[in-house]
């Protein structure tokens, strides 16, 4: 199992170190007990954590409403919960080695 992610019974947590301003929407790997994701939306107004809700339900194959910012409203450490989540996204096919 790997720091930066655990199953809480069908739930997915996720703790993110996000890089917004990016020039495409990526996972780019582990970093100091986090993934760290790239997303294209500018830290303003809320529009990284809305830009990486929606991009991470769209990875996880469910609904916007099945992904909820736990923490890191206002800061790049983020932790995210995945309700149920309909798939694991190859990029970050280690999660289903628990």
């Amino acid at each position: 199992m790997s720091d930066w992610y655990h199953w809480d019974g069908p739930d997915l947590l996720l703790k993110l170190k996000l890089q917004p301003r990016s020039s495409s929407d990526t996972f780019a790997g582990p970093q100091n007990n986090r993934m760290r994701v790239r997303i294209t939306a500018p830290p303003v107004d809320g529009k990284a954590n809305s830009h990486l809700l929606v991009w991470l339900a769209k990875q996880f194959g469910v609904a916007k409403t099945s992904i909820t910012l736990e923490s890191g409203y206002s800061s790049p450490m983020k932790r995210v919960r995945v309700k149920n989540p309909g798939r694991i996204p190859d990029s970050v096919s280690i999660l289903q080695d628990d």
